[in-house]
């Protein structure tokens, strides 16, 4: 594990099917991160809100102020130390980012990283169309990128296909991804802080390219 010498927030952009999910979970344990999951997070509230539930399941955002009133309260709640996280997947606005940045460094961040997966429109549907998740245990897999062996989970759990990884939603979570994430990606770069990198890598290439360039 690498201890950072400063205090570091990350954030990871990226459309669905990128490996957002993978090489948040390989970053925050090389780098020995607290982590925050946008995706995770959703679906949890879907759990006990149907109107979220729904949204969710349709490949829809939650408006943006009610996420950003939700994630901060979570974040003050559950976090000791708001200087050393990893978000994987919020920010998805500019005026969200503005805001996370400042409350942020408010709270003693020094720096602040935004590291975007690249990965076109065919290859995301290719992806999304062969992950495949543990019913039992939650393991993530993919077809393609990250095969189970024998078929099923490591745990013996079956694998099923996640409910909003059929291709209507597919499509609409890619044009909520182009409306609304692209625009702040485009914000960001044009920052001077943005670490783009090419997803359609091998997964360990990946997260060694983020892990050279942050070293920078």
């Amino acid at each position: 594990m690498i201890l950072l010498s400063d205090s570091m927030n990350i954030i990871v952009l990226g459309p669905p099917g990128s490996g957002k999910g993978t090489q948040s979970k390989r970053l925050i344990k090389e780098l020995g991160m607290d982590y925050f999951a946008t995706g995770d997070f959703s679906r949890k509230m879907a759990e006990y809100n149907p109107r979220i539930k729904n949204i969710v399941g349709s490949g829809g955002l939650i408006p943006e102020e009610e996420m950003t009133r939700y994630v901060y309260k979570y974040l003050e709640e559950n976090f000791d130390d708001l200087t050393n996280i990893l978000f994987d997947g919020f920010p998805r606005f500019v005026t969200q980012y503005n805001f996370l940045t400042k409350w942020l460094k408010e709270r003693g961040s020094k720096k602040i990283i935004a590291i975007n997966l690249e990965l076109s429109d065919e290859i995301v549907v290719k992806r999304l169309s062969s992950r495949r998740i543990c019913e039992d245990c939650g393991k993530e897999y993919n077809l393609i990128t990250n095969p189970p062996k024998g078929g099923k989970c490591e745990c013996g759990g079956k694998l099923i296909t996640r409910a909003d990884d059929n291709p209507e939603s597919i499509k609409e979570r890619l044009s909520v991804y182009k409306d609304n994430v692209e625009p702040l990606i485009k914000y960001i770069e044009e920052e001077g802080t943005l670490i783009t990198i090419n997803g359609d890598q091998p997964i360990e290439a990946i997260t060694q390219e983020i892990l050279g360039k942050i070293r920078l």
